[in-house]
């Protein structure tokens, strides 16, 4: 997760919900979310953290080892709430947890070869919670791995007093074909900009699609 090429990829944590006719199930009340989930001293996941700073403990089952120790990962999870534990921790039983990209924007000159290589994707949704810009992508794929990133492009000063930060997404089909729709998900981390940005500030985010060109999403810091 930390060096540039990080490519999308999921850690598939399935729960076996037992032998039940369809018809006799009672899909339980899960929470399907962008959030943080945190490891402990043996790499395993130990709690999630949502946009809100809330955390809740993961009950144990197997399949939540083999990550790097004392580190928090950004994920897609879904997950069902449950009683507070005896100490009054919140706790969750985790079904699904699938990391994703979520690296520090960089300039261009440690991107590969120096170029901001943007190529065109259509976009499903893109949104900020917490400190993070989340965005639900549409690339066009068939068979190779697309590379993202974040490119900064500098803090701009306002008539206002206030800052903009300029951001723009790194996409590099690497060559591949425009087969069919592969759905991605991305999160920027606004907290990489603690101590350069104040509450107030904004965020200035350039993506190139298939239908608009460039189109640009602001959000306040």
């Amino acid at each position: 997760m930390k060096k540039f090429g990080v490519i999308l990829y999921s850690l598939l944590c399935i729960l076996l919900l037992g032998a039940c006719k369809e018809d006799e199930y009672v899909y339980p009340n899960v929470i399907t979310t962008f959030i943080d989930a945190a490891t402990d001293e043996s790499g395993t996941l130990q709690k999630l953290i949502t946009d809100k700073g809330e955390s809740l403990q993961i009950l144990n089952r197997e399949g939540l080892d083999g990550l790097t120790p004392d580190s928090i990962y950004r994920s897609v999870s879904i997950y069902e709430p449950k009683e507070s534990a005896d100490e009054g921790q919140a706790t969750a039983l985790l079904y699904s947890c699938q990391l994703i990209i979520a690296v520090k924007p960089v300039t261009v000159d440690k991107l590969p070869e120096a170029t901001a290589k943007t190529d065109p994707l259509d976009i499903q949704s893109v949104w900020k919670s917490g400190n993070y810009i989340n965005l639900i992508l549409l690339p066009m794929a068939k068979e190779k791995s697309h590379i993202f990133h974040f490119i900064d492009e500098g803090i701009s000063n306002n008539g206002d007093g206030s800052r903009t930060l300029h951001l723009t997404l790194y996409h590099n089909q690497n060559g591949d074909y425009e087969a069919f729709t592969r759905k991605s998900y991305l999160s920027i981390p606004l907290w990489a900009y603690e101590g350069q940005l104040t509450q107030g500030d904004k965020v200035m985010l350039r993506i190139n699609t298939y239908e608009k060109g460039f189109v640009s999403y602001e959000f306040t810091y």
